[in-house]
């Protein structure tokens, strides 16, 4: 999966960075040449700053399949700092799309538990697949308890697991994600099935998500988390990280 823009960066951070919908399609299509299968997608608005906006998501997704039909698109609910966990939900409700992600921390922050369990099991019943957001293996834990729980319902998990987003100046590296693991070794007596996958911040992306891959995760790569390639070099564009990781990870 390709992150081409995320919340926060913008072109000021890297010229190709893509901030309208015609350059994110494009961006699309030129990672999926590159072999991202997916993409994880944000929207901005005219001053390119994020914003939960059904009908620029929609926009998004209709062109997408017209011009890259083959590429799974994920949006995103991501808050940073400007959206409740209601008009977090009221966006997924209103759009339905095929796939979110969403950050349980985010969504658990109002601290309406009964609004989270409605919510996560009218996704499952409407076909929306869920991609759980985790920064700890803290949160992974809470996340089984919510599944035993029935607060989360009893379905498979998706989950991604983000390195580095809370490290000193957001350096990632490969064993930040051995507590994740040990999280998922824990839980391996269930039957629940878990398809996990990791994003990372920083220069160490590449050796991050080949050591995912190499524990048997899946690769979220792009512009959103790192601008760098394994060598230290800035990458020309998203297409660039993708055929970096690809190749890397064998693809």
């Amino acid at each position: 999966m390709v992150a081409p823009n995320g919340a926060r960066r913008t072109k000021a951070d890297h010229p190709a960075l893509p901030v309208t919908i015609a350059e994110t399609v494009e961006t699309a299509h030129a990672c999926h040449k590159a072999g991202a299968g997916a993409l994880h997608a944000h929207v901005r608005d005219e001053e390119q700053r994020h914003v939960l906006d059904a009908g620029r998501y929609r926009e998004l997704i209709e062109e997408m399949a017209l011009k890259v039909p083959d590429m799974e698109v994920q949006i995103t609910t991501e808050a940073v700092g400007r959206y409740a966990p209601e008009e977090q939900r009221d966006l997924v409700r209103a759009l339905r799309p095929k796939s979110v992600s969403i950050a349980l921390k985010e969504m658990l922050s109002d601290g309406e538990q009964d609004q989270a369990r409605r919510f996560y099991h009218w996704t499952e019943e409407a076909g929306v697949a869920v991609q759980h957001i985790l920064y700890a293996a803290a949160e992974l834990q809470r996340l089984f308890e919510l599944c035993d729980s029935g607060v989360l319902p009893d379905a498979p998990l998706q989950l991604l697991f983000v390195l580095g987003r809370y490290a000193k100046d957001q350096k990632s590296a490969p064993q930040d994600l051995d507590p994740f693991l040990e999280g998922l070794a824990q839980r391996r007596s269930r039957s629940q099935e878990i398809d996990w996958a990791v994003c990372a911040f920083g220069a160490a992306e590449t050796k991050c998500l080949e050591y995912a891959a190499s524990h048997g995760g899946k690769a979220r790569v792009g512009f959103e988390n790192s601008l760098w390639n394994a060598d230290g070099s800035v990458a020309k564009d998203n297409a660039e990280r993708v055929a970096e990781v690809a190749a890397r990870i064998g693809l």
